[in-house]
């Protein structure tokens, strides 16, 4: 039976590094539907980004997010997530549409324990697709703590530390399941 768990949190937080690191200890793992849609809509000249079309963007790593779960359903074992489906609807939510939230609720459920990195203005940085600033990875991260609550997940957030620690970190809280 598969195994399906969420890490979400703050922009620049340390996901990807943190996911890198779980997949070499055997973990699968699916990298984050935004930046998947952020790359691809930039080599095809696409309007799909968070700072053109920010509806668009959240509607296509949706798309991907769900697509991402169907197949890992399916699988046995445990596969983590950078960020899920709810992190989308979260966005979706706060832009006034309600309607993949409230599906979220009956039709899609993850893990119960939900890891979510904390803001950390020492190792947040912008890149090419990420070019929000350190404010609004906060308001993300607030909304994301109170949706993942509000959906009765269990929400564990990440110590500020090294890479190694977060591993055990995640490792110790998986196993205590």
């Amino acid at each position: 039976m598969a195994k399906l768990v969420i890490l979400s949190g703050c922009s620049g937080g340390g996901k990807s590094t943190l996911l890198s690191n779980l997949s070499k200890h055997g973990f699968a793992t699916v990298e984050e539907p935004g930046r998947r849609v952020v790359a691809q809509q930039l080599k095809t000249g696409g309007t799909a980004l968070p700072w053109l079309d920010l509806k668009a963007f959240l509607e296509q790593a949706l798309a991907m997010a769900e697509q991402d779960y169907a197949a890992a359903r399916d699988t046995s074992g445990i596969s983590i997530f950078d960020r899920s489906l709810i992190d989308a609807a979260s966005a979706l939510r706060h832009l006034g549409d309600d309607l993949w939230y409230e599906r979220l609720c009956s039709e899609f459920r993850y893990d119960n324990r939900v890891f979510l990195t904390p803001p950390w203005p020492e190792i947040y940085a912008t890149d090419n697709e990420r070019r929000h600033g350190f404010e609004d990875a906060v308001d993300e991260y607030e909304r994301l703590c109170r949706d993942y609550d509000d959906l009765g997940y269990d929400v564990a957030i990440l110590p500020k530390t090294g890479v190694d620690e977060r591993v055990e970190f995640v490792l110790n809280l998986l196993q205590d399941k």
